[in-house]
């Protein structure tokens, strides 16, 4: 019998726009993750990075609080991407902190963690999304 391998589909689910749904996010990514081949190979560090994405969009949007964010994932290649879509019209800038400082780290994160990562307007003209390409960590660390 020949064996085919499918390609993993794009997941998308939309959250409300609350800190409290960050941890949803989050857990939606594991169980995605947790169907690929070698998905604990993007865990850690697609987590992480999610967590910061979606924390940015529900702190920093102007959009108001009943509209939605939406997540994404998808493997592309060896890589996985993530998105993150609100309906906001301002833009993620990368900016340097101070050590006294208690916020404004996770696109530093983003940025030292990420593969590449940026930001376009969505379709339709209707905010932005911020997306990441996480590659997978080259070894496990097993206890």
């Amino acid at each position: 019998m020949l064996e085919t391998h499918r390609r993993p589909r794009m997941f998308v689910a939309r959250l409300d726009s609350r800190t409290e749904s960050t941890p949803l996010a989050r857990y939606l990514l594991r169980a995605y993750l947790s169907g690929l081949p070698a998905g604990e190979r993007y865990s850690d560090t697609a987590e992480l990075l999610l967590g910061e994405l979606f924390a940015n969009a529900v702190q920093h949007s102007d959009a108001p609080d009943e509209h939605h964010i939406e997540i994404r994932f998808t493997l592309t290649g060896s890589r996985l991407r993530l998105e993150v879509h609100d309906a906001g019209t301002n833009h993620p800038t990368l900016r340097i902190s101070s050590p006294a400082d208690e916020h404004g780290r996770g696109l530093l994160l983003v940025n030292e963690l990420a593969e590449r990562w940026g930001y376009d307007s969505r379709p339709g003209g209707t905010g932005k999304y911020v997306w990441a390409h996480i590659a997978p960590s080259s070894s496990l660390v097993t206890a």
